[in-house]
């Protein structure tokens, strides 16, 4: 798949748009073929080169910060309610901790920041220094982060905003698909198609 092809397809979503009253997601879609979704997975977090949208961010500190929403550690006692808890991790899309705090995050928290796949790591996440600095580098990080994870032979994810650059779209979309493309089992011969959408529109092929 190439850039130019990628930007035929959003030429063509964008004369089928209707302007809304709101920012639409860019949404892409793989669909699989030969892909057993019950033996074979695709589990990924990304890195895209552009930011995809506006990550809500708790962090697990030693003191209150200014920039982030913050659990201390004189406040873990309080998410023994397993409610609580659970609020917690729904209401966030991502987690960052103290590197020292770490050990008592996993034992409170992992059983369910675990299976969600938001549990703090020394890739993505945990800070040496609570710094202003550095907490608002980790946060510019995580919004251009993406989770791809296969539940079907269908893989779909945001990729960005409707009011992004053609050219931006087109970046983070190539850089997912050559990631997606390396994981697979049989590579190219994996994928049935690939199409792009605006959250309200519906899906346009990209030739690849």
């Amino acid at each position: 798949m190439n850039k130019e092809k990628i930007l035929e397809a959003l030429k063509k979503l964008a004369e089928k748009n209707k302007e809304r009253k709101f920012v639409q997601s860019t949404d892409l879609i793989i669909n699989l073929k030969n892909f057993d979704a019950k033996k074979e997975s695709v589990n990924l977090f990304l890195e895209l080169p552009y930011k995809v949208k506006d990550a809500k961010i708790a962090g697990f500190l030693n003191k209150k910060s200014s920039i982030i929403d913050t659990i201390t550690k004189q406040e873990f006692d309080d998410y023994k309610n397993k409610r609580k808890l659970k609020n917690l991790v729904k209401n966030y899309d991502f987690f960052i901790s103290n590197a020292s705090l770490m050990p008592l995050v996993a034992g409170t928290f992992g059983r369910y920041l675990g299976p969600a796949g938001k549990m703090p790591s020394p890739q993505l996440g945990i800070l040496k220094e609570e710094s202003e600095e550095e907490i608002v580098s980790i946060m510019k990080k995580f919004e251009k982060i993406i989770r791809i994870k296969s539940k079907e032979p269908s893989l779909k994810f945001s990729i960005g905003k409707e009011n992004m650059k053609d050219g931006e779209i087109a970046e983070n979309i190539l850089t997912a698909y050559n990631s997606i493309l390396n994981v697979l089992p049989r590579k190219k011969e994996n994928i049935r198609n690939i199409m792009i959408k605006f959250s309200m529109t519906k899906p346009i092929k990209i030739e690849f």
